[in-house]
């Protein structure tokens, strides 16, 4: 169990000022990892019997406790995956790969509620509203196939990506109304939080698929959509995410038909002409 996972169990029983330590633990855990009692509750404007309190309050063995499983969470987090290659393989790749799988899919889907999937659809699928796509580099695949599908159904879909000028401009663009789907999983990159962030600042609606509800993008997204990527490999699964993303994406072609339907049936047609793929 995460941290983020000990929380939200014990969140609706916390005290003010013990949410405002939690907020801090969840914001800069490098911080408890390596700090003191002193520093934590200072950070938190609160007292260090605030924080030994909230410890023992989440089920940990004092502040000592509480930083541990910080420290043990972020090297877990952290390591690179040139690293965590070098373990032992499992002796089963294609099972636990299945195992994985079809865990991270139960975990994504099986508790996604349906009035959420309903109003963002609705939100992708107004034409007055652009959509904006922004992910992180891990989930780049996610952002290509949304940009693709979702123009496929409807116009003014495009990417928030490249260097700090392309994006700058691309984000003076961005208008009150506006939708920005926004994919990003631990570790997260401060750039996409930021330009998240400065595209709400300009009323765009944030539509936030990450790994938790207590994650950078969660705290500013107006919906958010949480998945799990547990993997047999070195690498973080994408499977979930691609899994939530294609939701999205029929939900919306649901919602435009029949009017996605003439749009689609334009460009297979599009493609027939230009005798561009084989069929066989």
């Amino acid at each position: 169990m995460t941290l983020v996972d000990v929380v939200n169990r014990h969140r609706d029983d916390l005290s003010p000022a013990e949410r405002r330590v939690v907020d801090v633990l969840l914001a800069h855990p490098d911080s408890v990892a390596f700090g003191t009692v002193a520093a934590l509750a200072e950070q938190a404007n609160t007292s260090g019997a605030t924080v030994v309190r909230l410890a023992d309050h989440l089920g940990f063995e004092g502040y000592r406790g509480l930083q541990a499983s910080v420290q043990a969470e972020l090297s877990d987090r952290l390591r690179p995956a040139a690293e965590r290659i070098r373990e032992r393989p499992a002796n089963d790749v294609v099972g636990r790969s299945l195992a994985d799988g079809l865990a991270n899919l139960e975990a994504s889907l099986g508790s996604v509620d349906r009035a959420s999937v309903r109003s963002v659809a609705a939100l992708l699928a107004a034409p007055s509203r652009r959509i904006w796509i922004v992910t992180g580099s891990a989930d780049r695949a996610v952002g290509v196939l949304l940009v693709d599908r979702l123009s496929m159904l409807r116009d003014n879909v495009e990417g928030l990506a490249g260097d700090e000028v392309s994006v700058a401009a691309l984000l003076s663009r961005v208008r009150e109304g506006d939708v920005v789907i926004a994919v990003d999983l631990r570790r997260y990159e401060r750039w996409v939080v930021a330009t998240a962030t400065a595209a709400a600042g300009r009323g765009a609606r944030i539509i936030a698929i990450t790994d938790a509800p207590l994650a950078p993008l969660a705290r500013l997204a107006d919906q958010t959509f949480t998945v799990t990527a547990d993997a047999a490999g070195p690498f973080d699964s994408v499977l979930a995410t691609v899994a939530v993303a294609e939701m999205l994406v029929s939900a919306v072609a649901a919602r435009l038909r029949p009017r996605a339907a003439a749009r689609l049936s334009a460009v297979e047609a599009s493609w027939r002409n230009a005798a561009v793929l084989r069929d066989s």
